[in-house]
């Protein structure tokens, strides 16, 4: 891939580089990572995320 354009391919809010649709499409494919500007349709809320970090509970089976 060629060198990122500020302002084209990503910019920056709040600390994080946030990645452009225009960005995502010369990418060529989604990295369904739930990108903000992701232009293939992905929804990471509809993913089945653990209720703890790990996933894993104690040997009582509690969180």
């Amino acid at each position: 891939m060629q060198q990122l354009t500020k302002g084209v391919d990503f910019y920056h809010e709040n600390g994080w580089v946030v990645y452009t649709a225009e960005y995502h499409l010369k990418r060529g494919y989604c990295c369904h990572s739930g990108c903000r500007h992701c232009p293939y349709g992905y929804d990471d809320s509809a993913q089945q995320k653990p209720d703890t970090p790990n996933g894993k509970t104690n040997d009582n089976g509690n969180l």
